[in-house]
Parts: structure tokens; sequence; C-alpha cells
């Protein structure tokens, strides 16, 4: 190994800026590895003819995807925005009454499917659904359409405004409030104080919690696929299934391309990051008469998105006693199946993340960069196109690769691998060099030092890592859908069948049950990545 050489950075110390050959290269093998579907996808795609490739893409019904797909990201980012800031602000710089209570409330929905969300509204506020029931004896025969866009925007910002919220109150609580304190002694109104100072601060958060708004929305399948809105993943599975899979290459190609459309506007978006070291003083905004206003407010937004789907459950619960299928009856094989492919997927992407983020933390080169950002590319790209790739990739290499589990949890790790990596970075920069340097002149090797005195150190954002990969994975539906072997059913597929055959009591059991579980893997990434709720 060549003689190390301390530098830093602006993210944190580097051990040296030439890193062990044998780290480069398993870091380059992860990155190759996750970049390998959309390769493969490109692949396929060159095999359709120009001839036919413009006509499929200038189809009207293409167009009519694209257009669909644009208002649906555009409208539900900018709903998160709106619903995301002022919940972060009321619950970090307001006097707002049971706060800690709020901050946990407003987050929970992240812990809810979309899908899971889509089914219990459609079941609630759709045609002949729990709600039109309810208000029929008061005359009322019609209530407004469920289905479509309203339907779609409604359900998705329900369940990703906590993308924006979380950032926002990140960025909120550790921003330095003597600033502000600066401009209301200019005579600045509190508005002006936040246009001024608050909001240019906290744009980068924002931003970023956007982003993932946005790109969730890009790549959501079930919600728009049960309110009947086409845009890309739905005409993308749907094409496949059908047999069409020219259009549904083409069509994946260009569900990646405005993925990477979206990844420049934010850094267009967020601007230059500014920061400053968190004041002492704490500007607290008295909410006076807008104190139950503001309660209401988050109540509304926690009660739609928590208790509307926990309400539908338990009715649909009582309902499954009443119509049962038996091909379709609940087994706790289906928990076993979710529980052990997330548990192998997230044990994996830990293990492929390690050398990644720790090339990236510690070793100033020009590769570890561009490994670390290779590593984004499979959560950028939708689940049902890496799914479709992977289902070209498989057939063509043919058994034992494809249909198997082992493809399976190869598309979940790349699917959710910056999770896992994004966590390791940041706890190898909370890791002072000197100590893993002091084990080394005490007779530790590197691999010796790294194991008992770097490892245990970064423990929590580890299991917090492999928590997040483990709840996504639990959740993620069309990559599970496409790849899965026969006969091999989780708990969202059968979920899925259920409702998709008309028998909601059976998926209220399976849904229930994703619920708990994704509730306890929130639970330990709170507890590991030490969220504060004060």
């Amino acid at each position: 190994m060549a003689t190390e050489q301390r530098t830093t950075t602006d993210d944190g110390p580097d051990e040296s800026s030439d890193a062990p050959l044998g780290l480069t290269l398993a870091s380059g093998a992860v990155a190759a590895a996750v970049v390998l579907p959309v390769l493969w996808l490109v692949k396929t795609s060159l095999d359709v003819g120009l001839t036919e490739a413009l006509s499929l893409l200038a189809r009207p019904t293409t167009l009519e995807v694209f257009v669909n797909s644009t208002v649906l990201v555009a409208v539900t980012t900018a709903a998160c925005v709106a619903l995301g800031v002022p919940l972060a602000y009321l619950t970090v710089r307001t006097d707002l009454p049971f706060h800690r209570f709020w901050t946990v409330a407003v987050s929970l929905p992240l812990v809810i499917p979309s899908y899971i969300g889509a089914f219990a509204f459609v079941s609630a506020f759709g045609p002949q659904g729990d709600f039109q029931r309810l208000l029929a004896p008061l005359g009322v025969e019609r209530i407004p359409e469920i289905y479509g866009l309203q339907g779609a925007v409604l359900v998705l910002t329900l369940y990703t405004y906590p993308y924006v919220y979380i950032t926002a109150r990140a960025s909120l609580k550790s921003m330095d409030t003597t600033l502000i304190d600066a401009a209301r002694t200019l005579e600045h109104s509190r508005w002006d104080a936040f246009k001024r100072v608050t909001l240019p601060q906290i744009r980068p958060a924002v931003a970023a919690g956007a982003l993932l708004a946005s790109l969730y929305a890009l790549s959501d399948f079930g919600t728009p696929s049960i309110m009947r809105y086409d845009v890309f993943t739905r005409v993308i599975y749907v094409e496949f299934g059908a047999f069409g899979r020219d259009t549904a290459t083409l069509l994946s190609l260009q569900l990646v391309g405005v993925t990477f459309v979206i990844l420049w506007l934010e850094s267009k978006i967020r601007g230059n990051e500014r920061t400053s070291a968190g004041g002492r003083s704490r500007d607290v905004v008295p909410l006076g008469a807008w104190k139950l206003p503001a309660m209401a407010f988050c109540a509304s937004v926690a009660g739609l998105a928590l208790v509307v789907p926990l309400a539908i459950l338990v009715t649909w619960l009582g309902a499954g006693n009443a119509s049962v299928n038996q091909s379709l009856a609940f087994q706790w094989e289906y928990v076993f199946n979710s529980v052990s492919v997330s548990t192998a997927a997230a044990l994996v992407a830990i293990v492929a993340g390690l050398p990644v983020a720790y090339l990236s933390a510690r070793h100033s080169t020009r590769l570890s960069p561009l490994f670390e950002r290779a590593t984004y590319v499979g959560y950028a790209v939708p689940g049902v196109v890496l799914g479709l790739a992977l289902v070209f990739f498989g057939s063509s290499v043919g058994a034992p690769i494809y249909p198997s589990l082992y493809l399976l949890v190869f598309a979940y790790v790349i699917r959710f691998l910056p999770q896992a990596v994004g966590s390791l970075r940041a706890s190898f920069l909370r890791v002072d060099p000197s100590l893993p340097e002091a084990a080394r002149t005490l007779g530790r090797t590197s691999v010796g030092a790294f194991r008992h005195v770097t490892l245990p150190l970064v423990a929590p954002g580890l299991f917090g890592g492999a928590a997040l990969v483990f709840l996504t994975t639990m959740k993620e539906l069309p990559a599970t859908l496409l790849l899965r072997p026969s006969g091999f059913k989780t708990l969202v597929t059968h979920i899925w069948t259920a409702h998709a055959s008309g028998y909601f009591g059976q998926a209220a059991i399976p849904a229930l049950v994703l619920l708990f579980v994704s509730g306890l893997s929130m639970l330990v990434i709170i507890t590991q990545e030490g969220y504060d709720v004060k």
C-alpha cells in the first residue's frame, strides 16, 4: 500500500489520495453491477428498428403518456412542498401545542405504501364507496370522482410530502436563528424575514426533498394503476404483459430520460448551498389566535393519510369474513417470504455499500465520486424499468438466473443501494481517522483496524441503513411483480392480487402486517439515526 497522507476536504478528512487497489476494484465492481441493467435496456432498444422506433414514439398515445406523467409529477411535487414546508415550520419554529406529537404524526405517512393508500381512498371515496354510503341518507347521490389525475395527486401527495417535511425540518433546526433576529431588528416583518433569510437557507433541503417526491411520483406504479391514470409506469407494465416488448422498451428509455431531466432541474433549482452554524438564539414564533387552525391543519393531513387507510383496512378485515376466496386466503408464508428477501437485500446492500462508502469518505481519488454517484442510478431508475431491464437480461442469460430469487434480490439491492451508501458514508465521515491510525501503530493490520475500531463506531449508521433498505424493499411492488419466481408470493403481491380480484377483505390482513413490520423498521431507523422530535 502506498504511504498514506492525510488531507482535508469540505466533506471531512481523507486518509489518502491513493486508495488501495482491492478497495477500488470492489467499488468499481459494485458500480458496474448497478449500471448493468440500464446498459442492457439500451442494448435491447437498439434491436428495435429506427423506423419502427420513430413510429412508436410518434403515436398520440405516447405523447399523452408523456404529458400525463409530467403533469402528475409537477402537481404532486408542488403539493408536497406546499404541505411539507409549512408543517416543518410549524413543528420547529412556532409554539405549536403538542409539537412533539405532531412531529411524529406527520412523519408516519412515510411508512404506508402509496398503493395501500390508493386502495383505501378508492374504497372510501370511490363510486358506491363508504363515504358516499354515509352521505346517502342526507340525499347525496354522487361525490366528486376519485379516479384520474386528482386521485393520483391526492394519494401521492399524502404519502410523499414527508420527504419534503423531514429535509426542511432538519434544515430549519440547524440554521442560525440569530440571522432572523438581526432581520427583525432591521424592522423586517416575520414574512419578510422568512423570504429574505429563512427561505434561502432551507432552499437546498427543500429541493432535495422535492427531488425525492418527484422521483417517487414519476416511478410509482401502484397508485396510477389503481386510479386508472395512464402514465409511463402503468403503460409500460400493461404493454409488457400484452407482449408489446418494443413499446415497453422505448417507453422505459423515455422514462429514464425524464428522470435525468428531473435530476438536472433539481440541481439548478437548489443553487449554491448556504449553510450556517446554529446560533444560540431560538426565535419561537407565537401563533396566538392561529394555534387552533395550525393544529387543525396538522390533524387534517395526518388524519387523511393515517386514519382513512387504517379505518378502511379494519372495515375490510370484517368484510373478509363475509366474502372468502380460499385461493386468496392469507398464509404466514407470505410474511416469511417478504421478510426473508428484504433481509437478504438489506444484508447484501450493506456489504456492497461498504467499499463504495469507505472509498468515498476516506480516499480522495478521481474514481471515488464516480463510483458513489453510479450507485444512485438504480434509485433514480423507476422500479418497473429496472424490473423490465432485468427481465430482458435474465431471459437472455437463461436459467438458473431467471426467474430466481437471486435476480429479485439483485434488483432490490440495485434499487435501494444508495440508502445504504448514504448512511454508511455519513457514519464514516464522523469517525476520526486518527483512531484507526492509532490501532495500526499498535500492530493492527488495516483490515484489523477497520474491524475492531471503525466498524463498531459506524454500527448505528450501518443498522440504520440496513433498516431503511429493509423497509423500502418490503414495500416495493413493480420489481417484485415482474421478477418473482412462479409460486413465490409476498405480502405486496398478495395484496395486489386480492385487490385486483375484488376480494378486498383478503387484502386487509397482509396490509396490516406490512404496516406493522414497516413501523418496526421506522422505529429502528429513528433510534439508530437519532431522529430529533424536540
